[in-house]
């Protein structure tokens, strides 16, 4: 083991639990998408500090952005002695809301137990501290090492991160010749590399009918029955199917190793803004559903809409007035980065060296910023590596453990000692 660099990281301990917590002090709550700007001015103030040179960039015209709200993102870059290639950690600085069940302040960051509480700690605020204590550790040990390290801290990881990372690869920002490796410090556990994700449909299905006084209802079409034979079928249907298809991608967690779907919402006739009193008595003549298809690397996009389509149309014919609209609003598809590729070899060296272990490689069921850096940036040499326990996340008294940052953060320094000094990992 680099001892130096281990040594290096756990005298920084004190420093990275500081660190997290003061992270999340920051409520960055998306959406709206709270205090954004001055999370960033803070990373910018700490690594300015350790000679990055610091820019934002926010997010213009992105879903969510505005003046109240704007989508702002820090890049921090240090430039080695001499040429060399360009490691990048992006980290994502919004969280989703705190939610019911807390047994303490979500936004305190409380320390108790070994563990850092808060919303956030977990996804992945720890992540973000352990990737800048690992970085300040290299750079004591090797300050004359060849290359440079970018740091990042982004926006809107939680709705998509159309404002941040899909903003900035789109501006060069994680493309080549300026950035060659990426580590996403997300909390899939310690000794795991996440190679990559499933696949993402998301699309709005309207059924439509005609309104009508609600004590004739015979006069109108019900937009909601309609709605409700396509539940009937998917449930017939759709379901069976999809929970038969598996794959060879190593996803977790087990359930997820299958195709899934989720009705993210339903909603029908009048909004619920007429309180107080009471409603109108109406036919519904709109019913809109949000799913939330996620598909595996065997299938092909249009396989997966193909089979929602087959039932709309079938409908369409058996039904009496069925009528339907589809509109996409967000697709990914599927992708994982070799297991041989250099950025999951050197972190697998640091895992061995750390815990004394094979790396497990693992799928996210959840797809996270690498599909951007892969899509738009076409950088392919990108995996996700972080502590944290990914079914804490969003979770009530999400917490990170001291110990798992300051490990993590000494397999981060090591892989940084492989990528940028060449040093050769053991097998």
């Amino acid at each position: 083991m680099n001892e130096q660099l281990a040594l290096a990281v756990r005298r920084r301990t004190e420093e990275l639990v500081a660190l997290t917590i003061d992270l999340i002090r920051f409520p960055t709550v998306n959406p709206p998408g709270d205090a954004y700007t001055p999370c960033c001015e803070y990373i910018a103030r700490r690594l300015k500090a350790k000679g990055f040179a610091t820019q934002f960039i926010r997010g213009v015209g992105a879903p969510g952005d505005s003046d109240r709200y704007p989508r702002t993102n820090v890049v921090a870059r240090r430039e080695g002695r001499s040429p060399g290639a360009t490691v990048h950690f992006n980290s994502h600085i919004d969280v989703v809301e705190a939610g019911e069940g807390w047994t303490l302040d979500p936004y305190a960051g409380v320390v108790r137990d070994g563990k850092v509480f808060g919303r956030g700690a977990c996804d992945m605020k720890g992540g973000l501290a352990a990737s800048i204590i690992a970085a300040e550790a290299f750079l004591e040990i090797y300050p004359d090492f060849p290359g440079a390290i970018e740091i990042s801290g982004t926006a809107d990881e939680e709705s998509g991160g159309f404002g941040g990372v899909a903003y900035l690869a789109r501006e060069g920002f994680f493309s080549k010749p300026r950035v060659d490796h990426v580590i996403i410090p997300e909390p899939l556990n310690k000794d795991r590399i996440c190679l990559g994700h499933r696949g993402v449909w998301w699309a709005e299905i309207e059924t439509h009918g005609a309104i009508a006084h609600g004590a004739m209802p015979f006069l109108g079409d019900s937009a909601i029955r309609h709605m409700g034979a396509l539940l009937h079928a998917f449930e017939e249907e759709l379901f069976p199917a999809l929970d038969a298809k598996q794959t060879r991608m190593p996803v977790v967690p087990e359930g997820a190793r299958r195709s899934t779907l989720n009705i993210n919402s339903v909603h029908g006739g009048q909004t619920e803004d007429f309180f107080p009193g009471l409603p109108s008595p109406n036919v519904a003549d709109s019913c809109r559903m949000v799913l939330d298809r996620r598909f595996l690397i065997e299938e092909d996009i249009s396989e997966v809409k193909g089979e929602v389509v087959s039932i709309l149309e079938r409908l369409k014919q058996e039904r009496p007035k069925f009528d339907y609209s589809m509109r996409d609003l967000m697709e990914v598809l599927p992708l994982m980065t070799e297991e041989d590729a250099p950025v999951p070899s050197a972190i697998a060296a640091g895992i061995r060296e750390v815990f004394g272990k094979e790396p497990e490689y693992v799928i996210s069921p959840g797809t996270y910023d690498q599909k951007h850096i892969s899509r738009i940036g076409h950088l392919h040499d990108c995996v996700a590596y972080g502590p944290g326990i990914l079914d804490l996340a969003h979770q009530p008294d999400e917490w990170v453990g001291i110990e798992d940052m300051v490990q993590s953060a000494t397999v981060m320094a090591m892989s940084l000692d492989v990528l940028l000094r060449g040093v050769t990992p053991p097998k």
